[in-house]
């Protein structure tokens, strides 16, 4: 992990990637980024964790009308009571419609997985009542910009899909 030196920079990229018109460009062009930064790292590096140091992973799930492997990077929120765990919300970057991903995890739950260079297959359900609470709360914790995503689409609900590890 680089220096402290770079903690205002990723702070700055942060409250960029938080704010409405850098949301906007980034739901439109990071994946893509992002996506060859992945490959070219093998899996370690995004520009997003780079950037902003923010944990990533790479999540390939089943299209739910495709059946095709769609694969995108997304913030990563640890799971502080089972390291194994963590989850992944879906605020889509702030806007109104919902995540292609989200429909993909409800409509076939078992996606390939990679952080850190690691790769494994997990178990997605949706989080609800504690549960939902206290990730939330590490979302909030992990990247100031889920509080501002949910006042700007205070009109439908932010899932958060919960990934164990699948034990096949």
């Amino acid at each position: 992990m680089p220096s402290k030196q770079y903690a205002p920079f990723r702070l700055i990229m942060q409250k960029i990637a938080a704010s409405s018109p850098g949301s906007w460009y980034y739901a439109r062009t990071l994946h893509f980024v992002d996506g060859i930064a992945l490959r070219l790292s093998g899996g370690r590096l995004t520009m997003t964790s780079l950037f902003t140091g923010l944990p990533v992973v790479s999540v390939t799930t089943t299209g739910a009308k495709s059946g095709l492997p769609r694969t995108v990077p997304l913030l990563c929120i640890r799971d502080e009571r089972d390291p194994a765990n963590f989850a992944i919300i879906a605020t889509n970057w702030g806007q109104k419609q919902y995540p292609a991903w989200y429909f993909n995890l409800k409509a076939n739950p078992r996606a390939t997985c990679s952080l850190t260079g690691k790769t494994g297959t997990y178990l997605a359900h949706e989080a609800v009542d504690e549960e939902y609470a206290r990730f939330w709360q590490y979302a909030s914790n992990t990247y100031f910009g889920y509080p501002l995503y949910k006042q700007r689409i205070h009109a439908r609900s932010i899932p958060i899909m919960v990934m164990t590890p699948d034990k096949l």
